[in-house]
């Protein structure tokens, strides 16, 4: 730890809280990350067991296999569901992105009435617990015919992706300079050109970063497909789901891990794009 971590004239008390700030981050961050290290290593059993074999903690290498791996790409039920994910997902991405980008541009205009109450209902589903819009989605869709639809999941996961693209979007807008698009404007862009010559560009990490947040939001989602899909839209998580509650398989194990190793380089992806928003902005990336 550098000495600039803590100033030189701190007193004992200080140091105190200090150090044990730290520690209590660490058992924190410890206690969020130990699931992940557990599945991990257990999705390489060689048994079908959800424990460590006394092969696994000797380091035996007959203790591991890929078995789980293979059944999850040999599968069709397995594979079925993953393609049902790759469908929906950046569907309801495109979707998410899209709106939610016209969203939060025009929210960011000073002139347009009722901003904050807008926001607040475009944001609500972050806020309302799941369980309650998936039984909303579910009498709604039932009456228009869209329950049971790939349509209608795609339109439900990108009611959740929204959220996210807006406040992503709010966020790198916060630094735009609006001088550039009265500048367009007075060389004779029309509002379209404008945008994508002038304003997209600039805010383009801030919708990236919210289009990726879309896609894991929709690609680990489960609870909602429940409701408003059918046997026909069984994504990945609504497979591992139905696993665990009839058949404890380990292949959930080595799902979960891809999922997982997916979203980190989402995440890790995410993380560049922001360092590079506010480089374009003119910030020092934190």
């Amino acid at each position: 730890m550098s000495q600039m971590d803590l100033p030189p004239y701190a007193t004992t008390g200080q140091k105190i809280w200090h150090y044990t700030f730290y520690v209590i981050c660490g058992l924190i961050f410890f206690f969020l990350i130990a699931p992940i290290l557990v599945i991990i290593p257990l999705s390489f059993n060689a048994e079908d067991f959800f424990t460590f074999t006394p092969e696994m903690l000797a380091f035996d290498p007959e203790g591991y296999s890929l078995k789980h791996y293979r059944d999850f790409f040999t599968n069709p039920d397995w594979q079925q569901a993953m393609w049902n994910s790759i469908k929906i997902a950046p569907a309801a991405t495109f979707l998410s992105v899209s709106l939610g980008t016209l969203a939060a541009v025009g929210l960011s205009q000073d002139h347009v009435p009722f901003r904050r109450a807008i926001m607040a209902i475009l944001i609500s589903p972050m806020i309302v617990p799941l369980i309650i819009s998936a039984a909303g989605m579910y009498f709604f869709y039932s009456r228009i015919g869209l329950q049971g639809t790939y349509f209608g999941v795609v339109l439900a996961h990108a009611a959740l992706g929204i959220p996210f693209v807006i406040i992503t979007v709010t966020a790198t807008l916060v630094g735009f300079d609006r001088s550039l698009t009265r500048a367009a404007a007075n060389l004779g862009a029309n509002p379209v050109t404008t945008f994508f010559k002038v304003q997209m560009p600039l805010i383009l990490p801030g919708v990236i970063s919210g289009g990726l947040f879309a896609f894991i939001t929709s690609f680990d989602e489960v609870v909602v497909v429940l409701f408003v899909g059918s046997a026909n839209q069984q994504t990945l998580p609504w497979q591992m789901f139905t696993g665990l509650r009839e058949q404890i398989s380990p292949t959930i194990l080595a799902v979960a891990t891809i999922l997982v190793v997916i979203s980190i380089a989402l995440l890790t992806t995410v993380e560049i794009l922001r360092r590079r928003s506010e480089r374009l902005r003119g910030m020092t990336p934190g």
